[in-house]
């Protein structure tokens, strides 16, 4: 009971003061440690009213460092922050150390292999393909290796593999173009309108003990994701049914059609696609980084687009998923002006446009040449990024197809090594 009042307490306080422009220590101190909280004692330090001693009590409750909290740390105090033990021993089962083991391997087995494409030695790249194959525990992995295992062998056999995949994925898509068979069947729910008085989807803290109820062994999945089964909380809705099928539920979740529709269908698709890979959905999600919101933008991007847009606005203002959609559309339409593929687009928005801009006007990159453009989204060196993109071009393509375009994500791949049809860069 007395966990039940500080957190209602919490909500309380917090949710009277989303909008706010400050928050009092008391505030931030009961606030539950997570990636959230980090947020908000950011917030809290670059206050004016905060003083050098609150700092220094509120820095010990940081659940990860970052570099925005040791600098507001320092400017306050002058002093370093320092990252505090982590008292809470995290078990590992030998079963998970084994699985992690193994993820390792494979990925060493794949990047090797990558390696010995470019080296011109296929046969040596064949056996490390089979070995990512047979080390790799996540579907993904498996795919990926396998679909490399054809691009190098043009075996049959692995685009049949790849079709019996139950994962979306840029592996499975392609073979499923090679073979002209229609995509896999995803979930896009149809929800009720509902006025959820125990949820704000806008308030970071109140997705911060959904998360830590997600996570408990004990928690019936399906009975949590039942009290958020609506409309306005699709996002949260379908990320904890995705977790009770352990991802095998493969959702697609069309938000907000209220603007949304407002957009062409192609752009409609495209913020879709990035906010299903950033968030998921969800309106008040958090990055270890800050980046803020449904459409995870950086703090020093909402400001510089606020400016542009001739607005004022509070960071926290971000977390309305409408205002969200507004802000990444307006970014998306500047790195438009300079990329048209998605995938680019999608390395843009996650790594920057000066990233994207050097990545694709190097020589050994999305040029034509053997297992090209293949092998430049495999060789990326930043593998968030390189990730990303492919993630986002999947979507990009399912999305159009829930709108009523017909789409492959083939064509989207062949153009890469077609400076006119991808970028304003490259001639």
């Amino acid at each position: 009971m007395k966990y039940i009042s500080v957190i209602t307490l919490t909500l309380l306080l917090f949710v009277s003061n989303i909008h706010a422009k400050s928050l009092t220590f008391d505030q931030v101190h009961l606030m539950p440690k997570s990636v959230e909280k980090d947020y908000f004692i950011w917030r809290f330090l670059c206050q004016g009213d905060c003083t050098a001693s609150q700092a220094q009590q509120v820095i010990k409750e940081v659940n990860t460092l970052n570099t925005k909290l040791r600098t507001s740390y320092q400017e306050k105090t002058g002093k370093t922050a320092k990252a505090q033990p982590n008292v809470e021993k995290k078990i590992v089962t030998k079963e998970q150390r084994d699985a992690w083991l193994a993820k390792i391997a494979s990925v060493k087995y794949f990047d090797d292999a990558i390696k010995k494409l470019q080296q011109g030695k296929k046969d040596l790249a064949i056996t490390y393909f089979e070995k990512a194959r047979l080390s790799a525990k996540g579907q993904y992995n498996i795919d990926r290796a396998t679909f490399w295992l054809y691009k190098t062998t043009k075996k049959k056999i692995y685009l049949q593999r790849l079709l019996k995949s139950w994962d979306v994925n840029l592996y499975t898509l392609l073979a499923r173009d090679i073979m002209h068979i229609k995509y896999p069947r995803t979930i896009t729910p149809k929800l009720s309108k509902k006025n959820l008085s125990h949820y704000n989807d806008q308030n970071p803290i109140h997705w911060t003990y959904i998360k830590k109820k997600l996570y408990k062994p004990s928690t019936n999945l399906t009975l949590l994701a039942n009290k958020y089964k609506a409309e306005e909380s699709v996002g949260v809705y379908t990320y904890i049914m995705s977790k009770a099928s352990h991802q095998k539920n493969i959702y697609y979740p069309m938000p907000y059609r209220d603007i949304m529709s407002q957009l062409s269908k192609k752009r409609q698709a495209l913020i879709y696609a990035i906010a299903r890979k950033e968030s998921r959905f969800v309106p008040a999600s958090v990055s270890r980084s800050f980046a803020l919101g449904m459409m995870q933008i950086m703090p020093f991007l909402i400001k510089h687009i606020a400016k542009e847009r001739g607005e004022e606005i509070d960071l926290n203002e971000i977390f309305n998923p409408r205002k969200a959609i507004v802000y990444a559309n307006h970014h998306i339409n500047y790195l438009a002006t300079y990329l048209h593929n998605p995938l680019f687009v999608a390395y843009g928005y996650n790594g920057g446009i000066g990233f994207t801009k050097r990545l694709i006007m190097r020589s050994d990159y999305f040029r034509n040449g053997p297992y090209e453009p293949y092998l430049s989204m495999e060789k990326i060196e930043n593998v968030e990024a390189r990730e990303y993109g492919k993630k986002v071009m999947v979507n990009y393509v399912i999305y159009q197809n829930k709108l009523g375009i017909p789409a492959r994500i083939t064509p989207y791949v062949q153009v890469l090594t077609t400076p006119s049809e991808t970028d304003s860069f490259r001639k």
